[in-house]
């Protein structure tokens, strides 16, 4: 029986990684496990933190939620909670929305966004992350203006890079499914903005499961291809949800990502599950139940621990079945 294509793949991947595992048989370290918070809605980050801790997740994605002077983050509250509880600040998710973009056709909208971009720089600055990731068009606007975006995209990102780079914080752009953005919605897409803007401040990509289950054509594929510049990799299962409660094939994509040293660097496996939908925006602001999050936590990260270990001790012709 001829194998389909995407089982073709996979099994170039997983040669990869028993090549990789060959090569270290104890890798020195594990892949860092994050959360991105901003789905939690309104919930205090004291409640999230505790939540994130108990279940053994030691890095956290804030919200950019310094939507003005005045609102959002204060660092110094921040981060004695996370010190508390043990928890590091990975980056920071900014927020895209029509109001505040980069790609807009109003002047205004463009310099509200920049302004935006500067504050939540200084807060991940201030709070020892790594890297803020974003959209270069609006969420929730799938619907494009006109054929300038890009352009006005990479040129509003030009006047960011240099504030990035003086605060040694990693710019990723993120690809997202054509449903949601007008543009940007694959690495290659994402990779030929990064070129357009064409500075040391601005070199890196953010994954997302859920979109690269649209839009690339194979996703460990995908991950291994680009390697080189992505930094943090939003995980979800195939229906939006916790790992393991959809298809995913997660030990196809955790391979990918020991095949290209992810363990090794500041990089991050970020669980955005945000359930499925056009705009996910909203929940945001939403006061969703406690114990909904707290089983939507340990579900992901049980399941991703798991996933984890059985890659790194199955032996080679278990790997080799699938």
């Amino acid at each position: 029986m001829i194998p389909q294509n995407f089982h073709v793949k996979d099994k170039e991947v997983i040669k990869k990684f028993i090549d990789y595992r060959r090569k270290n048989p104890k890798p020195a370290s594990r892949l860092k496990l994050s959360w991105s918070n901003w789905g939690f809605g309104i919930e205090s980050l004291e409640v999230s933190a505790a939540r994130l801790a108990k279940n053994n997740i030691n890095y956290i994605e804030l919200h950019g939620n310094r939507y003005g002077p005045d609102l959002g983050y204060k660092s110094n509250e921040v981060q004695k909670i996370l010190h508390d509880y043990g928890i590091r600040v990975a980056g920071v998710c900014g927020m895209v929305p029509p109001e505040s973009e980069l790609s807009g056709n109003k002047p205004h909208i463009t310099q509200r966004c920049i302004d935006y971009f500067r504050r939540n720089i200084d807060m991940c600055a201030e709070l020892g992350g790594t890297y803020i990731l974003f959209t270069p068009g609006a969420v929730g606007r799938p619907q494009k203006y006109d054929d300038n975006e890009f352009y006005r995209a990479s040129a509003a990102i030009k006047i960011l890079a240099p504030y990035f780079l003086e605060h040694k914080v990693r710019a990723a752009i993120e690809p997202v499914r054509a449903a949601e953005v007008s543009f940007c919605h694959t690495f290659a897409e994402a990779k030929r903005l990064i070129e357009a803007v064409d500075h040391p401040g601005v070199r890196h990509i953010a994954g997302d499961l859920y979109h690269m289950l649209v839009e690339e054509e194979h996703i460990a594929k995908t991950i291994i291809d680009y390697g080189d510049l992505m930094i943090t990799l939003h995980i979800t299962d195939t229906n939006r949800r916790a790992l393991g409660t959809g298809s995913l094939d997660l030990d196809m994509v955790l391979m990918a990502l020991y095949v290209i040293g992810y363990n090794e660097i500041d990089c991050f496996c970020t669980p955005e599950p945000l359930g499925p939908g056009g705009d996910p925006y909203p929940q945001m602001f939403g006061t969703p139940a406690s114990e909904v999050l707290d089983k939507l936590v340990e579900q992901t990260a049980s399941y991703f621990y798991r996933r984890e270990e059985e890659i790194l001790n199955a032996d080679e012709s278990e790997l080799m079945r699938g």
